[in-house]
């Protein structure tokens, strides 16, 4: 990379995290979620704005007219940061939560995945012989596959953007989220197989049956290693002479582990999401990393997080074909759906109506994996243009319903869980929560 390319690169990310900063700060002043006014930072300087009304100028920022390769390198540079925002925001987010799975959340999280997620993912499968499918098929034309991503669609919750909303909320270190968070995991493990199945539909008219079924296996088997294995030898090997970096480069030991973690999951083919997830988990149960976890937590919430949400408001470009009719309609069926399944699985579970209705609220945001879903189907020729953009505002938009809602009870002094203490909680912290 030439001077003149380095620089132009300084340019592009002084605009990204300029931009991402202050709108995530205006969306707070509106009592709005910030991770919501990052993304829009991202659409602002994309295709479907800047670049749209001011060709020029978005070219001049995004590449460099004095180096024609410029924008190759600007994308990767971009997709590494982008992946490394996610990386840290998931990494932070397990270090702040209290465990995961524990055993007095078992029947709850059952509850809340088996109901709150299982139920919106059948009604999909049942309704979608009287749904307009033609209106929503993509150039491959085949209608299990797309049957298939409405349903996940239905169904899924995000990690990320649920992960960084509870964060801004200061409530990561609550049981509420851990319920949260529980449920996500679970069901995404279970979703991402699904689509797994709906793309190899597409590519091959078949289910490659031990494909599938070893991808799955994989994924329990790092799970468990993960969640129940690993943290207690890694906490046996910080208290080791051998470790040095330990105690002489803490946050470096930190990275280390948390790359180890990311590294065995690309090889393993389970998704670095988890990964990183698990790695936060792992180092927060020994207190003598606590400073260093806070310190790379810091740094990622200041640069690294506003630039992964930005990306992911970049790579949306809503001039492609848009339905308000689809928008209206899907956004309205999918929210009462997975509301209603979310807050009778808590109701089953044992909560109040209260309870069951902030429950419900959170785990109704799509977020990052909404996003996923909707670019990978569109990819494979599963859905058209026009769905593809209405599953990308129907993503958005759950989630920022999912925050405002939240950031309400919480300022109002309401519980989230009537168990837990009543939270004074302000919507933009100075700096995150070990747990």
């Amino acid at each position: 990379m030439s001077t003149a390319e380095f620089g132009s690169l300084t340019l592009l990310l002084l605009v990204v995290l300029t931009f991402a900063h202050l709108l995530g700060h205006l969306f707070i002043k509106l009592r709005q979620p910030r991770v919501v006014g990052e993304i829009l930072a991202g659409v602002v300087l994309g295709p479907s704005i800047l670049g749209h009304f001011f060709p020029h100028l978005a070219a001049r920022i995004f590449t460099s007219n004095n180096s024609p390769g410029a924008g190759d390198h600007h994308a990767v540079v971009l997709g590494f940061l982008y992946n490394l925002g996610l990386l840290l925001l998931m990494f932070a987010s397990g270090a702040e939560t209290k465990g995961l799975f524990n055993p007095q959340d078992t029947r709850e999280v059952a509850w809340l995945g088996a109901i709150g997620t299982g139920l919106p993912f059948v009604l999909a499968l049942l309704l979608a012989p009287l749904l307009p499918v033609h209106r929503l098929m993509g150039a491959a034309g085949q209608i299990t596959p797309l049957v298939l991503v409405v349903s996940i669609a239905m169904a899924v919750t995000s990690i990320p953007v649920i992960s960084k909303i509870l964060h801004d909320l200061r409530i990561l270190h609550t049981r509420f989220a851990r319920l949260i968070l529980g449920v996500a995991v679970m069901e995404d493990v279970v979703l991402w197989a699904v689509l797994a199945v709906a793309t190899a539909l597409v590519k091959s008219g078949s289910i490659p049956h031990a494909e599938i079924v070893g991808h799955v296996c994989a994924t329990l088997a790092y799970f468990t290693l993960g969640l129940l294995i690993a943290p207690g030898m890694l906490k046996r090997f910080n208290r080791a002479r051998v470790n040095v970096l330990v105690t002489n480069a803490p946050i470096a030991y930190v990275m280390a582990v948390l790359l180890a973690y990311a590294a065995l999951a690309a090889l393993l083919h389970v998704s670095l999401v988890f990964a990183a997830f698990l790695a936060g988990l792992a180092v927060v149960k020994d207190e003598r990393l606590n400073d260093a976890v806070r310190t790379i937590s810091r740094i990622s919430f200041a640069i690294f997080t506003p630039v992964y949400f930005s990306v992911v408001g970049y790579k949306l470009d809503f001039s492609k074909s848009f339905s308000f009719a689809m928008l209206a309609l899907f956004l309205g069926l999918g929210c009462a759906v997975k509301l209603l399944a979310a807050g009778a699985g808590a109701k089953l579970a044992g909560f109040t109506s209260p309870d069951a209705i902030n429950l419900a609220m959170a785990l109704n945001a799509r977020g990052g994996p909404g996003i996923v879903l909707a670019s990978v189907a569109f990819e494979a020729n599963i859905i058209n243009a026009s769905f593809y953009t209405t599953l990308v505002l129907f993503a958005v938009l759950t989630s920022q319903i999912a925050g405002a809602w939240l950031d309400f009870v919480l300022r109002r002094g309401w519980p989230l869980l009537s168990a837990e203490q009543v939270l004074d909680a302000p919507a933009a912290p100075e700096e995150p929560i070990a747990a």
